[in-house]
C-alpha cells in the first residue's frame, strides 16, 4: 500500500480554464490495490526539474463508475499543479500511490438518510464521489449540496452535476452561490460564510433533518460552517471535513521547553511497513519521524507533509510522540494511537510506528 505504482493516463478533460480531469487507466494486477471509497484521494509524484514532488489529489468518480478520475486545479504558485496542467497528456506515465483517506461513512442500500454538503472551488471533487457514490447505493436516501464559486464559468463539473440533477430529480437538490456573479436570491450571493450557512439552515434545509454533513473548501469557510451546523444543534461527530494543504498556513515546529540534561536525547525507532522493520536513530525534538525517517533511507509514505492529507498516518505500538499539527485525524483515532508521522515528535527512548496498521 505504500508504494507507488506507475499508471498511464487515460483521458484528459478541461473542466474549466484552469481543472483538468485526469482518468487513470488500471492494468487488472493492480485493480484491488486501486480499489477506493467515496471520498478518498490518490497521492501522485513526479519529477519536476530536480526536485521530488507529491500532492494528493481526491477521486471525483463514483465507485460504481469502474473508473479512477481525479481533478487537478491550478493554483497560484502550485508546483505540481501548475505543471499537471500544461504537462499531462494521454499516454503519460504518472506514479500514484493506492486511495487513501476517511473523508466517508459507511453506505447501506436500506438506509434511508439525509445527507447534506457544503463545497467551495476544487472541494468539489471528494464532495461529487460521494454523492454519485451514495445516490446510487441507497435508493432511498437525499443529498443536498450547497456549491460555492467565483462564477459560473469556474464551477468544476458543471455538467456532471447537472446530469445528477436530473438522474435524481427527487432526491439531489443543488444550490449554486457565487461570490463575484449577481444572483436572483441574496442570500445565493457571496462566500459561504458562517452567516450564510446559518441562514441556509433557518430557510433551505434543517439541521435536525441530516444525518451526515460533509464539508470541502478553505479552512476558514470549513470551520465556519461547522460552527453554525453545531450551533443549530448538529453533533460534531456527524459533521465530517476534508481540509486541501493548499489552503492552510505552513507550521514551524517549536521545540518543547527542556532542562540542559533532557536536551539531545536520542529516540531507536522502528518503522513496520509493507509487512517489514527497519530501524534508524533520531535525535528528539529536532526533526519528525517522518522527515527522519527519509534521511534515514526509508521509503515513507507522504505527500503534504502539512498534516492534513493523512496519507503518512500510522499507529504508534509501543512509546509515546508529541503531534504538532492535525487537520486529518479523527478524534477516536487518536485514542486509539494513530499519528501522522509528518507531524510526530518522539518523546520517549524508544518508539514504534506501524504503517500496515493504518491500512
Amino acid at each position: 500500500m505504500s508504494k507507488f505504482h506507475p499508471l498511464t493516463i487515460a483521458h484528459v478533460r478541461n473542466e474549466t480554464r484552469d481543472t483538468i480531469a485526469v482518468t487513470f487507466a488500471v492494468p487488472a494486477e493492480l485493480q484491488h490495490s486501486f480499489q477506493y471509497q467515496q471520498g478518498q484521494h490518490l497521492t501522485l509524484r513526479a519529477q519536476i526539474g530536480d526536485e521530488d514532488v507529491r500532492r494528493s489529489y481526491s477521486i471525483c468518480s463514483a465507485v460504481q463508475d469502474g473508473v479512477l478520475r481525479v481533478a487537478i486545479k491550478r493554483t497560484q504558485g502550485g508546483l505540481f499543479s501548475s505543471w499537471a496542467n500544461d504537462t499531462l497528456q494521454v499516454g503519460h506515465t504518472i506514479d500514484v500511490m493506492p486511495p487513501s483517506g476517511h473523508f466517508n461513512v459507511p453506505l447501506d442500500a436500506a438506509n434511508k438518510k439525509h445527507y447534506l454538503a457544503f463545497a467551495a472551488g476544487s472541494g468539489i471533487t471528494p464532495i461529487l464521489s460521494i454523492i454519485k457514490t451514495t445516490l446510487a447505493t441507497e435508493p432511498e436516501s437525499q443529498f443536498t449540496l450547497f456549491y460555492g464559486n467565483r462564477a459560473s464559468s469556474s464551477v468544476i463539473f458543471k455538467d456532471e452535476l447537472s446530469d445528477l440533477k436530473d438522474t435524481y430529480l427527487e432526491r439531489l437538490k443543488i444550490a449554486y452561490v457565487m461570490s463575484r456573479e449577481q444572483q436572483d436570491i441574496d442570500l445565493f450571493n457571496g462566500r459561504i460564510t458562517k452567516e450564510k450557512a446559518a441562514q441556509f439552515l433557518k430557510y433551505w434545509v434543517r439541521a435536525e433533518d441530516i444525518d451526515v454533513a460533509f464539508i470541502c473548501g478553505p479552512e476558514d469557510m470549513m470551520h465556519g460552517v461547522s460552527e453554525a451546523l453545531q450551533e443549530a444543534g448538529m453533533p460534531k461527530s456527524q459533521i465530517k471535513i476534508e481540509l486541501f494543504a493548499a489552503s492552510i498556513p505552513k507550521h514551524a515546529h517549536q521545540p518543547r521547553a527542556a532542562t540542559a540534561a533532557a536536551a539531545h536525547q536520542h529516540t531507536e525507532v522502528t518503522v513496520i511497513m509493507d509487512g517489514n522493520a527497519a530501524s534508524f536513530t533520531m535525535e528528539q525534538d529536532k526533526e519528525s519521524l517522518l522527515d527522519a525517517g527519509l534521511r534515514a533511507g526509508l521509503d515513507m509514505r507522504y505527500s503534504c507533509k502539512g498534516g492534513v492529507c493523512s496519507t503518512c498516518r500510522c499507529k504508534v505500538i509501543e512509546g509515546k510522540v508529541d503531534m504538532d499539527v492535525n487537520y486529518a485525524l479523527e478524534d477516536y483515532e487518536i485514542a486509539r494511537g494513530y499519528v501522522l508521522s509528518c507531524q510526530s515528535f518522539p518523546t520517549t527512548a524508544k518508539v514504534v510506528i506501524d504503517f500496515d496498521q493504518a491500512e
